[in-house]
């Protein structure tokens, strides 16, 4: 069956949810709803459409999970949506924090050819723009080893990965070079959620707890993705 944009978007964001949990590999169609900025009759709408094709599994009171054919379609969106960003970013030179929005909807009318050039043209990323991992076009999504900034003792650490599409905060963190890549050291901590002294490139910063809760971070040798 050909699948469309719209079924696409709903594997993906149930993927991506998934990926982020680790207590449950079901994902609520609540938490989709919400995600996808769309109303609980319509996610179960959709989950019913795609429980027929065969991508997903549902469970009720657990919620929904997606078949081995569903997780492929959305590795298959993935690796264009990210793809996409790094095309934006690296070869039109738009910034991080333009593209989430501007990739959902050139992803949906480009075709896998023009994605290759796309990839070629941008020096074959491993990672999208906010260091999310690349889906292989063989449909394998490379492993990615690091942990939340706010559970992080002091040390040396790279920035892994920003959980977030908040135009805002990403311009913020722009400002203290605070990118998947970047090297730094978390200085201290305070106890009961205060905020993070962190040493970058030479400068001192303190950041929230809150904003704190967006980065993921590794140990230098861990940023670059097997």
């Amino acid at each position: 069956m050909t699948v469309s944009p719209a079924m696409q978007d709903y594997l993906a964001e149930t993927y991506r949810l998934a990926h982020y949990q680790t207590d449950s590999p079901y994902v609520s169609t609540s938490a989709l709803a919400e995600v996808l900025h769309v109303s609980p009759p319509a996610v179960t709408r959709m989950v019913q459409r795609l429980k027929e094709a065969g991508m997903l599994d549902h469970e009720p009171y657990h919620g929904i999970k997606l078949t081995p054919a569903g997780e492929r379609e959305a590795l298959k969106s993935i690796r264009k949506h990210r793809l996409v960003e790094r095309f934006l970013t690296d070869v039109m030179h738009f910034g991080w924090h333009e593209v989430h929005e501007a990739a959902d909807e050139l992803g949906a009318n480009v075709s896998d050819r023009v994605v290759s050039r796309m990839e070629t043209m941008a020096n074959y990323p491993r990672r999208c723009p906010h260091g999310e991992p690349i889906p292989t076009a063989e449909g394998l999504m490379p492993k990615v080893i690091d942990h939340p900034l706010t559970e992080a003792p002091a040390g040396q650490y790279r920035v892994s990965r920003v959980h977030t599409h908040d135009a805002e905060k990403l311009q913020y963190l722009n400002t203290l070079a605070l990118k998947p890549g970047t090297r730094f050291e978390l200085v201290q901590r305070a106890p009961f959620k205060g905020p993070l002294v962190l040493q970058v490139e030479g400068q001192t910063h303190h950041i929230g707890y809150e904003l704190a809760g967006v980065l993921r971070v590794c140990s230098p040798e861990q940023f670059d993705l097997n």
